[in-house]
């Protein structure tokens, strides 16, 4: 009986020989075991044998070939899968391939492409900033009655001399500039007066291009104060702006004889204008705590200047009539260039 079993066990020792210590035959002068230990190394191969727990499979060596690379591949996929999730595991081959694939290009061509989107970008960026300030079409012309701000309207739209008078309502039209682009501009002529004029900028200064303050050259000696004031206040309106218009100050009524330069009405405005600061700012507070810090005109501590101003304020002569009285031609061209520039 036991002579029957020798080639069998002897073929499971050449197969085991990595075993665990407690299948390994007994050594002894008979190398035979009994059957209760032969039950015991069947049980082992068998397929009912229990699963081995991964400490319990941790060793010096293992005890498969082919089934360990099996074991392994499963091993880093549910690694990769971990790591990535499921979705992320499986696009890692494309994104690699991707990848490779990008880095094989020619960098000139990539530099070219990098070249074009920055292009594009900067073209997007100036259309919006373009249309932002397309938007500010108006021109407004300001000034205290009399000034000759409606003769000027009708001269830049018409080119014709008409008889005015005092307005007590805005007028607006559609201005072609003269230049090669072919822009237009919405001229808006503002009342004058005094209980209408801050009612009517406070309307339209939101939309203002261009503010065209118009000043009475000929009468400029007996009303600079109340150009002072109310130049004041419209510069004080424009700095707190969200885009700050442009500004000029045409100084109407060239043709008359005693009519001041643009030069010393410069002077003067900045003389009263200094003047205006100083009183305004030593004027007693409110007792009103809401009530804001008002706004200081030029630099504190100097003589007040237009230089100073965070907006470029021009200036220049001109005349709406004419130096040949209503039949004449009016000296506009100054103001038609510059409306040319703003456009």
């Amino acid at each position: 009986m036991n002579m029957s079993h020798k080639p069998r066990l002897t073929a499971h020792l050449s197969v085991g020989t990595h075993c665990p210590r407690e299948l390994q035959l007994p050594s002894g002068p008979s190398g035979s075991r009994t059957r209760k230990e032969e039950i015991q190394h069947r049980n082992y191969h068998s397929r009912d044998a229990p699963l081995r727990t991964p400490a319990q499979s941790l060793g010096p060596r293992r005890f498969c070939s082919a089934g360990c690379k099996y074991s392994d591949m499963a091993s880093a996929d549910s690694r990769r899968m971990g790591n990535g999730g499921s979705m992320g595991g499986a696009f890692h081959p494309y994104l690699d391939s991707l990848r490779q694939e990008l880095q094989q290009r020619d960098p000139t061509l990539l530099s070219v492409v990098v070249a074009l989107v920055a292009v594009l970008l900067t073209l997007v960026f100036w259309k919006f900033i373009r249309s932002r300030r397309s938007s500010q079409r108006a021109v407004l012309l300001v000034g205290l009655c009399d000034s000759g701000k409606t003769l000027l309207f009708v001269r830049l739209l018409t080119g014709l001399y008409r008889d005015t008078q005092t307005s007590i309502t805005d007028s607006s039209a559609v201005y072609r500039v003269n230049n090669n682009r072919g822009a237009s501009l919405t001229l808006i002529d503002l009342p004058g007066h005094e209980s209408l004029r801050l009612q009517f900028l406070e309307r339209f200064k939101a939309s203002a291009r261009a503010i065209v303050f118009v000043v009475d050259s000929a009468a400029f000696q007996r009303e600079v104060k109340d150009v002072a004031e109310f130049l004041y206040q419209v510069l004080l309106d424009s700095i707190g702006l969200k885009n700050t218009p442009s500004f000029l100050i045409a100084c109407n009524k060239q043709d008359i004889t005693m009519a001041k330069s643009a030069k010393l009405i410069q002077q003067q405005l900045e003389k009263e204008i200094n003047t205006l600061r100083v009183t305004r700012s030593a004027a007693p507070s409110t007792l009103d705590s809401s009530s804001t810090t008002p706004v200081l005109l030029g630099r504190k501590g100097k003589e007040f200047e237009f230089s100073q101003l965070p907006l470029k304020v021009e200036f220049l002569e001109c005349s709406a009539k004419g130096g040949r009285g209503d039949t004449g031609s009016a000296d506009i061209q100054d103001l038609e260039k510059w409306l040319a520039k703003i456009a």
